[in-house]
């Protein structure tokens, strides 16, 4: 349970400003809302959170539903007439699934410490706008060649806005308010899922051969326009951060910064530290190491959502039908992951609930391997990413609540956890060859397995967290709570704990 102290005992409030007077006004303005009482302080967030939540979350939750389908339609287009156009074989599919992921690895890290450099609105539209023309093309390429290079561009330039946003969100949400916030975030995943499956099926079923042009084609068209069409409204209606934000007054914007000061015991600073001194702090505090590990055997667990309606096919129904009965399946993980993110953001636990959720993908995992009865494995097909994927949802919010201060560490560190968790994505694809199918074993098998490792992981981590708090315990009588080293436990803030 992570509590925080009056904040007139705990912080010390730094404002950088060229105005040495403005500063002051700042500090005490800072000082005056840590005065106040918890009746005001829930008016004042409860009007804050309404404005930020209205004007940051649709954007973001649209944007992703746009990244994510733009990323994942080569799944509903391999039901059309794509590998038999384009002769593609194999593993080949698995290969242009997996080469997305190669692009997107090497622009993860750049992109996001260039996001506390340059204004998020600006860089993540631009980016956005760029990834949806790409995706467009991809109707015009007449070989398996083709596909390739325009999947790696892809991904390269869908890089920045994951782990971009996440980041975004944390300069605005505290750490409990955070992880269902994410959820909300993340849920574009799933309605991308549910709404391709849904697109995925009326283009196929009606516009297949009009104009001369497959339906495939038409898929990455039409989705690619909608997506560039996007873009150029969350170049100017995507906010920022608090302190440069139009939509918010002066007061709400100072509140705004207090909040996150008073949840971490630090200020977000941009620019305040540089891009190699956040490395050397995300890579000496050695929590990043298992965090890059959860990230990574996560993802890993969840690569069966590239080839979802291939797997669903085994179920015997046609291509169309196929498509529209992933739909009720994602419907469902979206539902669930916001009740879970909910009661994890209100319990402020995060491993207890990832323990459960992987079990649930166990389950999942280990049905649709072992059974052939088509009941047994829908409902299979629903606890596969009912679990993995809520559950990665809370891992994304403890990555951002386990490094909460600098700016730049805290970017650093999300980036890192995303870039080196995404290379599942580049092996993890051929989990699942279409050799091993109609009941896919080496797939199904391999994601249980993978599944209940990740469950280990969160509960090594909440070990070395409770040892952290112990730590922190013993030390919160001391007088001089900081020290020179970042990484210390002594940097952290009295009345400051790492959720568990």
């Amino acid at each position: 349970m992570s509590t925080v102290k009056p904040a007139e005992e705990q912080i010390e409030f730094q404002v950088n400003s060229d105005n040495k007077g403005h500063a002051v006004e700042q500090d005490v303005l800072y000082q005056v809302y840590a005065s106040k009482g918890p009746e005001w302080h829930h008016t004042m967030t409860r009007r804050l959170l309404r404005k930020v939540d209205f004007h940051l979350l649709p954007f973001l939750i649209l944007m992703y539903l746009l990244n994510f389908l733009d990323r994942n339609n080569l799944s509903q287009a391999r039901l059309g007439s794509l590998e038999k156009d384009l002769g593609m074989e194999g593993t080949d599919y698995n290969l242009a699934t997996s080469i997305l992921f190669v692009g997107y690895l090497l622009m993860q890290l750049p992109s996001n410490l260039l996001l506390t450099r340059v204004r998020p609105s600006l860089f993540l539209g631009i980016a956005m706008a760029i990834w949806g023309m790409i995706s467009a093309c991809q109707a015009a390429i007449q070989s398996f060649s083709g596909l390739i290079v325009t999947r790696f561009f892809l991904g390269f330039v869908e890089a920045p806005f994951f782990p971009g946003a996440v980041m975004l969100m944390s300069s605005w949400y505290t750490r409990q308010e955070l992880s269902h916030r994410i959820a909300w975030f993340y849920s574009g995943s799933s309605l991308a899922n549910a709404f391709g499956g849904l697109i995925g099926a009326g283009v196929l079923g009606n516009l297949d051969g009009a104009q001369g042009i497959a339906g495939w084609r038409w898929l990455f068209v039409i989705e690619g326009c909608i997506t560039v069409g996007v873009s150029l409204l969350a170049t100017i209606f995507l906010p920022n951060y608090p302190a440069s934000t139009s939509w918010l007054d002066e007061e709400e914007q100072a509140y705004a910064q207090w909040r996150l000061m008073h949840d971490a015991g630090e200020a977000d600073e941009v620019g305040s530290t540089s891009i190699k001194e956040a490395l050397a702090l995300v890579f000496a505090d050695k929590r990043i190491y298992l965090f890059i590990l959860l990230q990574h055997t996560s993802l890993l667990s969840q690569n069966f959502q590239y080839f979802f309606p291939t797997i669903v096919q085994t179920l015997g129904y046609g291509n169309i039908e196929t498509l529209l009965i992933t739909a009720p399946v994602w419907i469902a993980t979206f539902l669930i992951s916001l009740l879970v993110t909910w009661s994890s953001g209100k319990s402020n636990d995060r491993s207890l609930h990832i323990m459960a959720l992987m079990i649930v993908s166990v389950v999942g995992g280990v049905i649709i391997t072992a059974s052939n009865n088509i009941g047994a494995k829908f409902f299979a097909m629903f606890l596969m990413p009912m679990g993995a994927v809520s559950a990665y949802q809370i891992i994304i919010a403890w990555v951002a609540n386990s490094f909460p201060r600098p700016l730049v560490k805290r970017s650093a560190a999300i980036a890192i956890a995303n870039m080196i968790g995404n290379t599942a994505s580049i092996y993890g694809s051929y989990m699942w060859p279409s050799s091993s199918g109609p009941r896919y074993i080496p797939g199904g098998s391999a994601t249980a397995a993978i599944a209940f490792f990740v469950a280990l992981v969160a509960l090594v981590i909440r070990l070395v967290h409770i040892h952290m708090n112990k730590r922190l315990d013993e030390t919160a009588t001391s007088e001089d709570l900081r020290s020179s080293d970042p990484n210390d436990l002594e940097t952290r803030a009295v009345g400051f704990r790492y959720i568990l």
